[in-house]
């Protein structure tokens, strides 16, 4: 296969002008979100209140024309307030499956981590198998199907952290920060402009590419082609983390997988048929930061998964 096509690359990197139509700095964010959803893979969104999480889900739904749904998760939520549930019909005097919000293409699960595990739990067969059960009936949810999942950093009050098999399940961890200063004044200038994030259609988002482009570009992405000795890069980057002395917990094979994923993506996004150890060098944070475990006393000393990865980044040997 040759190149990556030309105006399915421009349709998609439309998307982010289109999303900083609505969201300032947040671009590298946006382009977090596409590589998900080029990988048919779902994404933790880790930031404080207010730095417009669910406006970036919104302007990404409308500039690629696909269908955005919002739970926010509470301690009483039921796995049925998001699956869908059997209600009773008196005039026909039958059950019918009304449907939650989990059917749609971009479900933005806002707090996840404020829910119990139960909930938590009742999202993980429709992330793995892109299908709901009830009452024993399987029931296939759209294509695109991303979860969009929103976290506070787990040491706000009244949190429920998620469980290490479930956090394996996301393919990116992107962590939002507070704009700079300037971001942050053109955020205010445009509010006292008129900006008003509830009608996008005003701020002049549109659709630039839909689900068929969508789909035609992951049919690419799966052709970009990896040297033996990139697999092998891949491969070593996650076999380190299980050798690190400071984490109780290394990277599963999932998360060498969807490092190959993730940096298939990026390499198609950037113009190219392959993928370069620097593809994979960019994609090994956001990919592996959620999937390792820090031991107890290097949490005590200062160290985090960000400054693992680094470590891991700078010692294994990069293929030439």
């Amino acid at each position: 296969m040759g190149a990556p096509s030309r105006e399915l690359r421009g349709a998609l990197a439309g998307v982010r002008s289109e999303v900083g139509k609505a969201v300032v700095g947040q671009d590298s964010a946006v382009t977090s979100l596409l590589i998900a959803l080029l990988c048919s893979g779902h994404v933790l969104l880790e930031g404080v209140p207010g730095v417009a999480k669910t406006l970036l889900v919104r302007a990404l739904g409308a500039s690629l024309d696909l269908s955005t749904k919002r739970v926010q998760f509470t301690p009483d939520l039921m796995p049925g307030d998001v699956t869908g549930s059997l209600v009773y019909d008196a005039r026909t005097a039958e059950f019918s499956f009304r449907e939650g919000p989990v059917f749609t293409n971009l479900l933005l699960a806002d707090e996840i981590n404020r829910t119990p595990p139960k909930t938590q739990a009742s999202l993980l067969e429709a992330m793995e198998e892109r299908q709901v059960s009830v009452d024993g009936t399987p029931r296939p949810l759209p294509d695109p199907f991303v979860v969009i999942a929103t976290q506070n950093p787990v040491e706000h009050e009244g949190t429920y952290p998620l469980p290490e098999a479930q956090l394996d399940r996301f393919l990116l961890k992107v962590v939002l920060s507070v704009p700079e200063r300037e971001q942050e004044i053109e955020v205010l200038a445009r509010h006292a402009a008129g900006f008003d994030p509830r009608d996008l259609g005003a701020a002049g988002v549109r659709a630039v590419a839909g689900p068929e482009q969508l789909a035609a570009a992951r049919a690419e992405v799966r052709h970009v082609q990896v040297a033996p000795e990139v697999l092998g890069y891949a491969v070593d980057l996650c076999r380190a983390t299980r050798r690190s002395p400071s984490l109780s917990l290394g990277v599963s094979p999932r998360g060498a997988t969807a490092l190959l994923a993730t940096s298939r993506a990026w390499a198609w996004l950037s113009g190219r048929s392959y993928v370069t150890p620097d593809d994979v060098k960019a994609l090994a944070h956001p990919t592996l930061r959620h999937r390792v475990q820090l031991r107890p006393e290097a949490e005590l000393e200062g160290v985090t998964a960000e400054s693992v990865l680094t470590t891991v980044l700078a010692t294994v040997p990069v293929p030439r």
